[in-house]
């Protein structure tokens, strides 16, 4: 029996977190990621539903219940299925694999079979909530057989779903033994988006090869399905870049990032790094290249210091437990021959912070490095942009990252396996005139401005609706909706 909600979100997590109050009791909380702040306007317009896991591991999980304005509906993981299907199959099979490999991929039978189990129960609630010819829109790679499952059950759906890592070539692609399952898992869906062009052809040529199937022009056709298509297209996700612009216009944010720069000493140059504490993100290579200018003599640490945040991810996962190791080590070798007591080379701070200290850091910064490895978008790059209302500022950007798609025409852009290339770069960057740095980022800040993240979805929803059976005219009305709160 069709349920209520003409849009339903399906994603990995809620959009709200479960916060522990001081007397013990508990309550939920707006979650600070970009698809939220993309979705939450058109959800709360169409009275939509968001089925996800609510983070912590059990056998039962809350019911559903209503949260900033969004039915909330929490799909329950036990302690063997957060092991098995979330750090197992999804990041440490497919998030290594889509990522090209930079660290090899484990292929567990038991972690496929908990990631077939997970989808399903999230398929069923998604089938459960969801009206007749209701809008559903599946998020990542952790749910990507959803969209299959869920057709099974509710041909009625439209049905879309969005990759927000890279997907691989085929010859990477290649070596999932449950490829097969993944690419029909997918083709449930009436769209598949990628971040970038490459990714969306990288899945057509999958679809190829993987499952014999035609596909041209981002179209691939099901002759076993009545001949039904399935597009595949690219819609770089974005920011809010309004709400970050006011934010780093504040004048309480202003002073916080001169305090900054005044407690780092009144470096001439602060250099910044931002990421999550991930082998993907170039952190190490980013380190190297600092160090070797220090060494080099091109750079001296009384003109330039490096600040490094690195957000805490999956620390019970070997290899994020070894690179923290290593990027300690690195940065201790790196202040120990080069700081002094009046400068600090290198700070690195391995803490998550809010969203004013973000944009207080952003704002104090003169550099900002991103020289991710693999990157379906990097947001912190747009993140850094939006924030620089006084168009100052230089940003250095791997050309790995989706980012570079739409941003490397003013960016310094960078192969961050090249160390040279990286430091010469680094060096441009800290010499650049302040004539040219305010021509390149008022030029990036028009473009994240224009494209923002809820241009993102409102452009998602109207391709959905104009390329899947739309009975009721539900999808259309999401994407005006969407397009109306953009």
């Amino acid at each position: 029996m069709p349920g209520d909600y003409d849009l339903v979100v399906v994603a990995n997590r809620l959009p709200v977190d479960r916060v522990e109050e001081p007397d013990g009791s508990t309550s939920w909380r707006r979650s600070p990621g970009g698809l939220v702040t993309a979705l939450e306007p058109v959800m709360k317009r169409e009275d939509g539903a968001w089925v996800g896991w609510a983070g912590g591991a059990g056998d039962e999980a809350p019911e559903p219940f209503d949260a900033e304005g969004v039915r909330c509906v929490p799909i329950p993981l036990s302690e063997e299925e957060v092991e098995e299907y979330y750090e197992g199959f999804s990041n440490g099979t497919l998030w290594p694999l889509y990522h090209d490999v930079i660290v090899a991929p484990g292929y567990h039978r038991s972690w496929w079979e908990a990631y077939v189990r997970v989808n399903e129960r999230f398929a069923e609630a998604a089938a459960v909530q969801a009206a007749q010819g209701a809008t559903v829109w599946v998020q990542d790679y952790q749910l990507q057989l959803v969209p299959r499952m869920l057709r099974q059950r509710r041909p009625d759906l439209q049905i879309g779903f969005f990759n927000h890592i890279p997907f691989p070539p085929f010859e990477i692609f290649a070596q999932l033994p449950w490829r097969k399952a993944i690419i029909d898992g997918l083709l449930g869906a009436d769209l598949v988006g990628f971040q970038r062009a490459a990714d969306a052809n990288n899945f057509a040529r999958a679809c190829r090869r993987a499952s014999n199937l035609p596909a041209r022009a981002g179209r691939i056709r099901l002759d076993a399905e009545g001949g039904r298509e399935v597009r595949a297209a690219s819609f770089p996700i974005s920011i809010d870049f309004r709400a970050l612009d006011e934010l780093a216009q504040r004048e309480d944010v202003k002073a916080r990032a001169a305090e900054i720069r005044r407690d780092l000493g009144d470096p001439e140059h602060l250099l910044l790094g931002i990421d999550r504490l991930d082998y993907t993100k170039g952190i190490l290579h980013r380190l190297k290249a600092f160090e070797e200018l220090l060494d080099d003599g091109r750079v001296d640490v009384a003109e330039a210091s490096l600040v490094q945040v690195a957000t805490p991810s999956r620390e019970r996962v070997e290899q994020y437990v070894q690179l923290r190791q290593d990027v300690e080590v690195t940065v201790g070798r790196i202040n120990g021959t080069h700081s002094t007591i009046a400068h600090t080379a290198v700070h690195y701070l391995h803490h998550s912070y809010g969203r004013e200290e973000m944009a207080a850091l952003y704002l104090a910064a003169d550099v900002m490095l991103v020289t991710a490895l693999r990157d379906g978008m990097n947001l912190v790059a747009k993140e850094y942009v939006a924030s620089r209302h006084d168009e100052r500022g230089v940003l250095v950007l791997s050309e790995f990252t989706g980012a570079a798609d739409e941003l490397g025409g003013q960016a310094l852009m960078v192969n961050p396996h090249d160390i040279d290339g990286l430091k010469d770069a680094v060096l441009r960057a800290l010499r650049m005139p302040p004539r040219e740095a305010g021509r390149r980022m008022r030029a990036l800040r028009r473009r994240v401005g224009d494209h923002d993240v809820q241009r993102w979805a409102a452009s998602f929803l109207e391709a959905l609706a104009q390329h899947a059976p739309d009975p009721r005219g539900t999808a259309a009305e999401v994407a005006a909706s969407a397009e109306a709160s953009a």
